[in-house]
């Protein structure tokens, strides 16, 4: 290739990437239009952003928030997803504080992750030679694809930043595997965006990650027969793997205490999504029929990924294909698995819901039919093929109708628009030249993104939550110290969830954190089982009936009840579950407090001495003497006298991590009610220097393998490097003969 042509490459792959970019904005506008809420709702609005919120606050007061022990079962962030280990989401967290508009910022973070992961797509369409049109055509398709549209944009936050990196690790994985410019290719990419998947602290994308490398890897060995580049690829996937081992070993070494201790393989049918409905990937109107939130047929369209992906297949030269297209095993076999994912088992482990991997074949696909249409698309001659393209919509049209017959006349008119869409594209292909056709298909995606989310309505998922953190906190009773709260999400009606409604008074998810209040209760998907169970908590932080008489209720050996145990300074009791409660004696100790312009929702129990949350010392003290010198979130650290011996117990929950420490020798500890953490103090003690110190379980062992991690990566980049100052020397020289070959060529074409 002459230098004219490969500026010519460069300069297009350039100018369509800024395309890629604008294309996703575009989308993203389209989808605004429609629902100015599409991308602040679910877990977004009840987790994630409140979440980030709150660890932006702590980061910039110094603190590190592995643990936040006021949260009990929902403040081990070490296990959650929150993503303390990578660079990019801690940039998000130390930013959301600034941000008052909560919808906004989130919205903001979900577009730049979304171009992220669209240029992602648009480097590994040229990474299997399309063409720059093509590869855009993918990278825009991608982010406005069904299930990652109405999932993991608008909910799921961490498959969203998760994928994203994935995707430029595949990439770059397949420009590590072949020849080009060694200042653009190498271990260290491949390991940086493995790393950020890895450590994005959701488990998805970790393992999408390793099933694309194996892929990735074994389609190089069948193509090229060359098993020395994919061992190579799999040694810096290990040490990206091992770097980011301390982001998931404190959640595998604490699973015994938590909701996910008893996990298996089963086959459980929710979201599991039978193979037949790939046949509605290219109809914006599908409705996909399987078993779901909303019973048997969904309301969104889950499995829609482009509107091009099925009928222009067409207009592919399947016999080139056959003859040359085995470069492309590696994508076929990443899109064979995921689709054989979709269907189940329905739990592998914490791998639930089969569905949420459809964003995985989606990328396939989109590759795929782009890189296929790039190298081997036929637009001139089309009659005969357009009878095919008519063959495929038919084929949209039955499968559609069959998941959802009430809808036949919106599936006609969508066959409609996607057969017009077709017929210009080609006629545009073959008469205007791709860029044209590329372009038409990249337009033609936003009014459809458009009606897809125009056609949905509001969020089915939303809870509803205000926008403006100013506006919560201006609603909301201001509570010092430290909040439990009973209540049941259930039990508010639809039409009181607002910020003027049921939101002004009470806090489900992590709505708390928004306001700067510590409730015990919090989003949690990990929780932890004893504390659960004690107090009815779910994840979203609902409780039952029974807990306000738990919660009151004395603990057998220490005399004291639940609520001192945790150091609550309040409860509060929602209306409906507990209607008329303050028309009873408050429990001994406390007292009915009023909070004017609240009482439709809430009953309010305080402390008659006073928040004891940040009383000095433990909980509970049996028979010993204490003074305390210090205290975090991680660490208590005491002086201690007794002399029969004795005992303390301590308001933290008793995560796995914990080490008790006596003048510096372990004395271990043990639980009282199976939840806090107790001490026994051995008799003839004076002055004592006891430490209760929490640190994530392996953590040792977490940055040693970070450490072997980087020592790998420094020593295959060594490695690289090497071979590349061989080449430079020899001109051919290289472990792999295929490379060198297709070096030598390189080297003797004209310039």
């Amino acid at each position: 290739m002459g230098v004219r042509a490969a500026l010519a490459l460069n300069s297009a792959g350039r100018r369509w990437g800024l395309v890629t970019a604008i294309g996703v904005v575009a989308g993203y506008a389209s989808v605004l239009l429609a629902n100015p809420r599409h991308f602040y709702t679910d877990d977004t609005e009840a987790q994630y952003g409140p979440m980030w919120v709150m660890l932006g606050r702590h980061l910039r007061d110094g603190r590190f928030p592995a643990l936040v022990p006021w949260e009990w079962m929902s403040g081990n962030y070490s296990m959650e997803e929150a993503g303390l280990y990578n660079p990019p989401q801690l940039l998000v967290d130390l930013i959301a504080p600034s941000f008052d508009n909560l919808a906004l910022y989130v919205t903001v973070v979900k577009l730049i992750f979304s171009i992220i992961a669209a240029l992602g797509v648009y480097r590994v369409a040229l990474a299997y030679r399309a063409s720059a049109p093509w590869a855009a055509v993918a990278a825009v398709a991608f982010p406005l694809s069904g299930w990652f549209l109405f999932f993991d944009e608008s909910s799921w936050a961490t498959s969203l930043t998760g994928t994203a990196w994935m995707l430029h690790a595949w990439a770059s994985a397949v420009r590590y595997l072949r020849p080009g410019d060694e200042r653009r290719g190498g271990p260290i990419p491949v390991f940086v965006f493995l790393y950020l998947a890895i450590s994005v602290q959701y488990v998805f994308p970790a393992v999408e990650s390793a099933l694309m490398i194996g892929a990735v890897a074994l389609g190089e060995v069948i193509t090229r027969r060359a098993w020395r580049p994919a061992a190579r690829l799999l040694m810096v996937a290990a040490c990206a793997g091992l770097a980011g081992l301390e982001t998931y070993l404190p959640g595998m070494l604490s699973s015994p205490v938590t909701w996910r201790g008893n996990e298996r393989i089963l086959g459980d049918d929710f979201l599991t999504v039978p193979w037949s409905e790939s046949l509605n990937a290219s109809l914006p109107s599908t409705v996909p029929a399987f078993t779901g939130w909303w019973g048997y047929v969904q309301p969104l369209p889950m499995v829609y990924i482009a509107w091009f992906a099925v009928p222009l297949l067409a207009f592919i030269d399947w016999g080139a294909v056959r003859r040359s297209g085995r470069d492309l095993i590696g994508p076929a076999l990443f899109t064979v698995i995921f689709l054989m994912w979709t269907a189940g088992p329905g739990r592998i482990g914490p791998l639930r819901w089969p569905a949420r991997v459809l964003p995985m074949f989606a990328v396939g696909v989109l590759v795929l039919v782009c890189v296929l249409l790039s190298r081997y698309g036929v637009f001139t001659r089309w009659r005969h093929r357009s009878v095919a393209a008519a063959l495929l919509l038919g084929l949209l049209l039955v499968r559609s109708c069959c998941a959802a017959p009430h809808l036949a006349s919106r599936h006609l008119l969508a066959v409609a628009v996607v057969a017009a869409l077709t017929a210009i594209l080609v006629w545009l292909a073959g008469t205007r030249g791709v860029a044209a056709a590329c372009a038409l298909a990249i337009v033609s995606m936003f009014p459809i993104a458009y009606g897809q989310v125009r056609a949905q309505g509001a969020t089915p998922l939303s809870y509803h939550f205000p926008e403006r953190r100013s506006d919560m906190r201006a609603r909301f009773p201001h509570f010092d110290g430290v909040t439990l709260q009973l209540a049941d999400r259930a039990l508010v009606p639809p039409d009181e969830q607002s910020g003027t409604g049921a939101w002004g008074s009470l806090a489900f998810g992590n709505y708390a954190k928004n306001m700067g209040l510590n409730y015990v209760n919090a989003y949690t998907p990990i929780g932890y089982r004893e504390f659960s169970r004690l107090l009815c908590m779910g994840w979203d932080g609902s409780t039952c009936p029974a807990a306000f008489g738990t919660a009151f209720s004395t603990e057998s050996t220490t005399g004291r009840t639940i609520v001192d145990l945790m150091k609550v300074d309040r409860v509060v009791l929602q209306r409906a579950q507990y209607p008329d409660a303050d028309s009873s004696p408050a429990p001994p100790g406390w007292r009915w407090v009023d909070y004017p312009g609240h009482e439709r929702y809430i009953e309010v129990l305080e402390r008659e001495g006073g928040p004891i949350s940040e009383h000095p010392g433990p909980a509970a003290a049996q028979d010993v003497q204490f003074t305390q010198i210090g205290r975090d979130s991680v660490t208590s650290h005491l002086r201690v006298s007794s002399a029969t011996g004795g005992s303390l117990v301590f308001a933290r929950l008793a995560w796995p991590g914990y080490r008790v420490t006596l003048d510096g020798h372990d004395i271990g500890f043990h639980t009282v009610a199976d939840i806090f953490v107790a001490v026994d103090v051995p008799p003839g003690t004076q002055g004592g220097d006891l430490v209760v110190a929490w640190r994530p379980p392996g953590w040792k062992i977490g940055i040693g393998a970070a450490l072997a991690g980087l020592i790998g990566l420094g020593i295959l980049q060594f490695g690289y490097r090497r071979e590349w100052e061989r080449i430079a020397i020899t001109g051919t020289e290289f472990l792999d003969d295929e490379l060198a070959h297709q070096v030598e060529q390189l080297r003797t074409a004209p310039v």
